[in-house]
């Protein structure tokens, strides 16, 4: 250990210190957050049968005491999570609290030499995803974000029909909804842009391989909306290559709703995939070299939404790869958000670099860590793209 209840990483070959028990126990789990959103995912540990609740979390002692009792037989509860890691000592710790509480709960984690599953985004800023990101490099801990969207068998199933288009160059989303959640949703500034389309942006990510090079964006609200901020925005970006993106959403659309994954258009040279979010993808390929590809072979399913983000951490701490929203890259889909916000702000088109680096100056001068501030730090050189691309290992 380093200070008191830290301890110093084992680093093995891996991108992340495994957590592999030799007798192929389960994965010991405490939860940190037992709200709406806790709920579920007390439900989803409770069926997974490689992961094991020992441990609730929450402010309110009602509730941390109510979700260890009915989602584990023998879990402990508290409403200081380092008291409850040194009484149980878990293999991993899961964060489904507010964002922004996101950076305490897993740097408190990173630094006990507990890998973190956290819910999106990242954090509440970009800097403090950078901050997450080189407390990560330190501990030689996983701390992955459960962008539980990717786990969707039809989205995998368009990217492999993407792979025959001969060259993505063109990607729409449509994204129309009439949610009346009530309650603070209905209060915020970006509505949409804050708490939704992070979910199409890290998707485009995905499908892509690639990542943002700028944006330009617009927001509005209509005139019967029911929200105080802006429901509604369309933005632009050009993507490594010159690939472009195009986001048109809406939380105050009603009648022929879009599913909440949104529509998808991808055009290459060769032909169209598209998919309407909800039911297998489907693509015209006319101008195929070769004649028309032949359908893609059935996948191994990646599960189904917050199973499945579940499913992937515990494959990644069992085996030491890389998981889809591994801090580093995943970093990118908040930076997604607030350069779309400072855009249509400023009504200007907002370089990504530029999020990246005012992002980085803020998590420096906010750093109350050395040995954090001294990790950003050496990112300076190569910038912090480059530094974050080479941590996750260049996938999106």
């Amino acid at each position: 250990m380093t200070d008191a209840g830290e301890r110093t990483p084992e680093r093995t070959g891996a991108d992340h210190r495994i957590v592999a028990p030799a007798d192929g126990a389960r994965l010991r789990v405490v939860q940190v957050g037992a709200g709406g959103m806790g709920q579920q995912w007390l439900q989803t540990v409770a069926e997974d049968p490689d992961v094991e609740l020992v441990g609730v979390v929450d402010l309110d002692e009602q509730a941390a005491r109510a979700g260890a009792a009915a989602h584990g037989a023998t879990a402990a509860w508290s409403t200081d999570l380092g008291e409850l890691i040194e009484r149980v000592r878990p293999d991993a710790v899961i964060d489904v609290t507010i964002p922004r509480a996101h950076h305490p709960v897993t740097t408190q984690a990173l630094f006990a030499g507990i890998p973190v599953l956290g819910e999106k985004p990242v954090a509440l800023t970009v800097a403090e995803g950078l901050s997450l990101a080189a407390a990560a490099e330190i501990t030689g801990e996983l701390f992955m974000v459960s962008q539980s969207r990717r786990y969707n068998d039809h989205l995998v199933a368009l990217k492999r029909r993407a792979a025959d288009l001969g060259g993505v160059g063109i990607v729409t989303t449509e994204f129309f909804k009439a949610p009346r959640f009530g309650g603070f949703r209905e209060e915020m500034d970006d509505v949409l842009l804050l708490d939704m389309a992070v979910h199409q942006f890290d998707a485009v990510r995905y499908l892509l391989d690639a990542d943002p090079v700028s944006v330009q964006c617009e927001s509005y609200n209509p005139v019967w909306s029911w929200y105080r901020g802006d429901a509604g925005a369309t933005a632009v970006f050009t993507f490594e290559g010159g690939v472009r993106y195009v986001y048109t959403g809406s939380w105050c659309s009603p009648g022929a709703e879009t599913s909440w994954n949104g529509s998808w258009r991808l055009s290459g040279a060769h032909g169209t995939a598209l998919w309407d979010g909800d039911h297998t993808p489907t693509s015209d390929v006319p101008d195929a070299p070769n004649g028309p590809p032949a359908e893609p072979a059935a996948a191994e399913s990646v599960g189904v939404e917050i199973a499945g983000s579940l499913r992937a951490f515990v494959r990644a701490l069992r085996t030491g790869e890389r998981p889809h929203g591994e801090v580093h890259g995943n970093v990118m889909s908040l930076a997604m958000v607030e350069a779309a916000i400072e855009s249509k702000d400023a009504d200007a088109r907002v370089a990504i670099d530029d999020v990246l680096e005012r992002a980085h100056a803020t998590a420096l001068a906010d750093e109350r860590r050395d040995d954090v501030r001294a990790r950003l730090e050496s990112w300076r050189g190569p910038g912090v793209r480059r530094a974050l691309q080479e941590q996750a290992g260049g996938a999106p």
